[in-house]
C-alpha cells in the first residue's frame, strides 16, 4: 500500500523504507532543515541562493556577519591586494611594479588556499578582479584606475537591488527569509514584504555611499589616489558587515510577531 507523505504507515510486520524522510521530527522544529519531499521547492532555491551569495547562520539561528563577509581570510583577500597597491606605488611611484606587486598578493591566497584545501572561488575571484583592474591601469597608465573596476561592480549590484524591490523580490528576503526559516512565506505577508524591501534598501544606500565617496577622489587624479584606496578599505567589508547588520535588525519581525512559516505539504490521507 503506498502511503501519502506526511501521513503514519500501517505496521505490516516487515521493514518500511524511508518515506521522504517523513518521520524526522525534527523537521517540525523552528530552523530544522527541511524535508526532501520538498525539494526542489522555492524554499529550497531561496536557501541554495542565499548560500551562493555566501550569507550564513550561526547555530543560535542569527546571521553570521563575519563569516558572511568571507571570515577572517575572505576580508583579508578583499583588502590585502589592494593595500599592496598603494603602498608599493607611493614608495617605488612604479606603476608596473606596484600592479605586479598587487596580483601576487592576490595569487599568495590562491596558493594557501590550496595548501588548506579550501574552496577556491573566493580566491580565484580576487585574482580575476585583481588582474583586471591591473590591466585597466596598466593601459591607461593612470595608478587610479585600478580603482575602476569597483564603480561598475558597485552600480551593477545597485542596479539589481533595486530590480529585485521593483519586482516585489527584495535580495533582503531572499537572503534572511532562508536564515529565519521563513522561505519564501514572507512575500505573502505586506508587512514582511515591506521590512525586506527598506533592507534592501539600507545595502543600496551602502554601495550607493561608495559611489559618492569614491569617485570624487578618483576623478581628482593621481592626488587624489591615497585618500580613494583608504576609503576602498575602509568602506569595503567593514562597511559591508555594518550594512548587513543594520538591514538584519531593521527587517527582524516585530516582538510577539510570529514569523511566517513556510507551509508544509499537504497529505493525501488529509
Amino acid at each position: 500500500m503506498t502511503v501519502a507523505n506526511g501521513s503514519e504507515p500501517k505496521d505490516t510486520g516487515r521493514p518500511t523504507p524511508p518515506q521522504n524522510d517523513v518521520a524526522l521530527p525534527a523537521a517540525a522544529k523552528p530552523g530544522a532543515a527541511r524535508p526532501a519531499a520538498e525539494s526542489p521547492s522555492v524554499s529550497g532555491l531561496a536557501a541554495g541562493y542565499a548560500e551562493k551569495a555566501g550569507l550564513h547562520r550561526n547555530s543560535a539561528g542569527h546571521v553570521d556577519m563575519l563569516k558572511s563577509a568571507g571570515g577572517v581570510q575572505g576580508i583579508a583577500e578583499s583588502i590585502l591586494p589592494g593595500l599592496v597597491f598603494l603602498v608599493a606605488f607611493t614608495i617605488t611611484r612604479d606603476l608596473t611594479l606596484s600592479l605586479i606587486a598587487a596580483l601576487a598578493a592576490a595569487a599568495v591566497f590562491t596558493v594557501v588556499r590550496l595548501i588548506q584545501r579550501r574552496p577556491l572561488t573566493q580566491a580565484l575571484a580576487g585574482v580575476v578582479g585583481v588582474g583586471i583592474s591591473a590591466w585597466l591601469a596598466n593601459t591607461t597608465g593612470k595608478a587610479e584606475d585600478f580603482y575602476v573596476l569597483g564603480f561598475f561592480t558597485n552600480i551593477a549590484y545597485i542596479a539589481g537591488m533595486v530590480l529585485s524591490i521593483v519586482l516585489k523580490w527584495p535580495v533582503a528576503g531572499l537572503l534572511f527569509g532562508f536564515v529565519r526559516n521563513e522561505g519564501l512565506e514572507w512575500r505573502k505577508d505586506a508587512e514582511r514584504l515591506r521590512a525586506y524591501s527598506l533592507g534592501t534598501w539600507i545595502v543600496v544606500a551602502v554601495l550607493a555611499l561608495r559611489l559618492v565617496v569614491q569617485v570624487p577622489l578618483y576623478f581628482m587624479g593621481e592626488p587624489g589616489l591615497p585618500a580613494l584606496a583608504t576609503t576602498r578599505l575602509l568602506m569595503g567589508a567593514p562597511l559591508y558587515i555594518l550594512g548587513l547588520w543594520v538591514a538584519w535588525l531593521v527587517t527582524k519581525p516585530a516582538v510577539g510577531e510570529p514569523a511566517p512559516q513556510p507551509s508544509k505539504p499537504s497529505s493525501s490521507a488529509d
